[in-house]
């Protein structure tokens, strides 16, 4: 009796490590996976940035929680406006790296009806993720999410973010238009969403 529970114990860690695993290999990814599966109707463009005809994009899911701030964010909030999500973590290179370009280029898109938010995941301190907005002069809202519940609302099979950091855009109707699953510096994000910025 006393082996059995061992076996299942031994097999539970394991499986438990091996989810451990695939959760690790999979934050601060390279970006040059494809997402999704089937007819996703997206298409690649070069340097690693995904994007939707404007026919054929899907509503983005539902976005709603607490801010690293304390205060309530909801995405329904900037409908209207092209909305910039990025999935980012203090612990995360790569997100150190796009940090002061992500503040540059949200400041210099304001007047054109563009608002950044961040989504902080994989942080269990918020003090940690607080720092690196104040280190990095990030200005616009983040939502704090720990356990990576919001990211799991995005739709398999869209343009949902898959690495960390990843970057999607969604269009003045609230529809995923592009994304990226890589670091970008300024003039790769304003090639990103300059075009959906044009968009009428």
């Amino acid at each position: 009796m006393s082996f059995g529970r061992a076996s299942r114990r031994r097999f539970t860690l394991l499986a438990a490590t091996a989810v451990a695993g695939a959760l690790t290999l999979s934050a601060c990814g390279d970006g040059n996976k494809a997402g999704g599966g089937g007819n996703t109707n997206f298409i690649a463009g070069s340097g690693g940035v995904s994007t939707v005809a404007k026919g054929d994009r899907v509503a983005a899911p539902k976005l709603d929680g607490e801010g690293l701030d304390g205060k309530p964010l909801d995405l329904a909030d900037y409908k209207g406006k092209v909305v910039v999500l990025n999935v980012w973590g203090s612990w995360c290179g790569p997100c150190r790296l796009e940090a002061k370009y992500f503040a540059q280029v949200s400041e210099a898109t304001k007047a054109q009806g563009v608002q950044f938010i961040g989504i902080n995941t994989r942080d269990p301190e918020r003090d940690k993720a607080i720092n690196f907005e104040k280190d990095y002069g990030v200005e616009y809202p983040s939502f704090y999410d720990p356990i990576g519940k919001l990211i799991l609302r995005f739709p398999k099979g869209t343009l949902n973010p898959q690495a960390i950091p990843s970057t999607v855009v969604l269009d003045r109707d609230g529809k995923i238009a592009a994304r990226t699953l890589q670091a970008l510096d300024a003039d790769e994000l304003r090639k990103m969403i300059d075009p959906i910025i044009a968009e009428k």
